[in-house]
């Protein structure tokens, strides 16, 4: 029979205290798990699981703890949950270093995440390896690039940042203002340099930040060959890295369609059933592609992306949908790529619960902490590991589960 045992346990720590010749007093140490805390690693990961795996709210942990007897104050709770956690951020950050370092292709998306009254964003950048999460006031592409940096702060201006500007038709007056490369090291010395070269309007500032950010991921390693798949946000699309699109976003564009009359139906589900078959067609090629069958689906693509229909509405649809046919079969020169975006929305769903739970953050210490400690779980989760087992090795400080971007690394380089 299975069971579980839970009560209460205490320990009292004797310090050792001496006083030494020369006057000074020596005392004891504590063991490093239970230093600053009044609780030890065992109730801590509890308190964690709860509250970020489970989405148990703060006062239902704080009525938990109380009947079994736990003296602990919601201002205690409140800072186990959000602070004095200093290693999981490090973690987390590397975590998104090695991610990149060793995908081939990244599922982005974002969701509405609301901090201190305000409107803001959770921007998710992940695939089968690994989930990272970031909550910030934008969803601008800068925003998404200075994300992707993974706490790099430099500003690079080289031939891929001037590529980057050509692409996104910057003046050639102001282009040449960046004929020299260089490295500037922060934020303010990157406005500071704008300033002094006269870039001043906010369309020109927008493009050579965001040159400067590319080629700043470009110097770190990022490869440009790295997938973007995204369901066709504006800022997911970087020129100088590849961008694929979600199939079932392209094929929702037809299905939410209100049509009017029974041909427009009729052809709307003619349409739709196209789309499927030529979606598994494209399954089929990424496991046995071809030459032949490559250039076979691209006519297919085109005739079923430039047919007109009685229905107008449609025939628009199906015109946005051709104008991105490089991103949506970028699958056949990477085969390697998945043709849908639902991982990224599966594991923003776990964001989405927690908010409609516990609402809005409060502070930034509390705002950090849930997107850390969303990161760590979902990670571990598609790791295989326990993250119970993980959040008690590492608030115990025993270290024997290895850190999560070895073990990204390490299932990266797995058959």
């Amino acid at each position: 029979m299975q069971g579980l045992r839970i009560r209460l346990h205490n320990t009292r720590y004797r310090r050792a205290r001496y006083d030494t010749p020369q006057g000074d007093t020596l005392l004891g140490e504590l063991p490093v798990a239970v230093r600053g805390s009044h609780f030890d690693p065992e109730l801590s990961s509890s308190i964690l699981l709860q509250y970020y795996q489970q989405h148990v709210p703060h006062p239902l942990i704080l009525k938990h703890l109380w009947d079994f007897g736990v003296q602990i104050s919601a201002g205690q709770l409140n800072r186990l949950l959000t602070e004095r956690q200093e290693a999981f951020p490090a973690e987390k950050a590397e975590i998104l270093r090695v991610g990149l370092a060793v995908s081939a292709y990244i599922h982005v998306d974002d969701t509405a995440a609301r901090h201190q009254g305000q409107n803001g964003y959770c921007t998710h950048i992940g695939n089968e390896l690994f989930a990272w999460f970031a909550s910030t006031e934008s969803k601008s592409r800068i925003n998404f690039l200075e994300l992707l940096r993974a706490g790099q702060t430099d500003y690079v201006i080289d031939a891929a940042a001037r590529a980057y500007m050509h692409h996104q038709q910057f003046p050639q007056a102001q282009l040449r203002l960046f004929v020299e490369d260089g490295v500037l090291g922060d934020k303010p010395a990157w406005e500071a340099h704008l300033r002094t070269l006269g870039i001043t309007t906010e369309r020109h500032n927008r493009i050579a930040t965001e040159g400067a950010l590319v080629a700043s991921l470009l110097t770190h390693g990022v490869a440009p060959e790295l997938v973007i798949l995204s369901e066709d946000a504006g800022q997911f699309n970087v020129a100088g890295f590849l961008h694929a699109l979600c199939w079932i976003h392209a094929e929702r564009t037809i299905h939410t369609l209100l049509p009017f009359s029974d041909a427009n139906r009729a052809a709307q589900a003619t349409v739709r059933d196209h789309i499927w078959r030529f979606s598994q067609e494209l399954k089929a090629f990424k496991l046995t592609p071809s030459e032949e069958i490559k250039r076979t689906l691209r006519e297919r693509f085109d005739a079923i992306f430039t047919q007109r229909t009685g229905f107008q509405t449609l025939n628009l649809a199906l015109q946005r949908l051709h104008a991105n046919k490089d991103e949506l079969l970028l699958v056949l020169e990477r085969p390697d790529i998945p043709l849908h975006n639902n991982l990224s929305e599966n594991d923003m769903r776990d964001y989405v619960k927690k908010r409609k739970i516990s609402a809005t953050t409060r502070s930034a210490a509390g705002r950090a902490a849930r997107d850390t400690f969303l990161s760590l779980k979902k990670t571990c989760q598609k790791l295989g590991l326990s993250f119970w087992h993980y959040l008690q090795d590492r608030l115990a400080h025993t270290q024997l589960l290895p850190p999560l971007p070895v073990l990204i690394r390490a299932a990266a380089q797995s058959p």
